[in-house]
């Protein structure tokens, strides 16, 4: 393990994923049958080791894609209540995203990747959906 002094202290994401990672090593978690020991940051290891080879050999849990399901079940959501669906989504990501700026979040895994694109990306969505909710029962 290196010396932190001089380095800019982990914030955003960098942040919640060092902390997922010792949270991980503290329960000694694997990684392609392999154990996460640490966290590697601009090439430094912390936490003691690095993520071995994610390989999978025999015995390797196969590979779950949930997200898949998810995503399928965001876009029936979606086409069964319409713009509902779209505003109820739209308001629960705005406020996580609310949430997690004001925690100290300032990069998103998103593709905007900026939280304040993010926000502003969530805002207009929001009021799509409720313009699309009236026009639908007041014309």
């Amino acid at each position: 393990m290196t010396s932190d002094r001089g380095r800019a202290p982990l914030t955003g994401v960098a942040y919640e994923e060092a902390l997922a990672a010792q949270a991980s090593a503290a329960r000694g978690d694997t990684v392609g049958g392999s154990t996460v020991g640490g966290f590697t940051v601009g090439g430094d290891t912390v936490g003691g080791s690095t993520v071995h080879s994610g390989r999978r050999g025999p015995g390797a849990a196969p590979f779950d894609p949930l997200r898949l399901c998810v995503y399928t079940t965001v876009a029936l959501l979606g086409w069964l209540l319409g713009p509902l669906a779209v505003l109820g989504f739209a308001v629960v990501g705005f406020a996580g995203y609310v949430r997690a700026r004001r925690a100290g979040l300032v990069r998103s895994k998103c593709l905007l990747r900026d939280t304040r694109l993010v926000l502003a990306y969530l805002a207009l969505i929001v009021v799509a959906a409720v313009a699309a909710i009236v026009l639908r029962f007041f014309t």
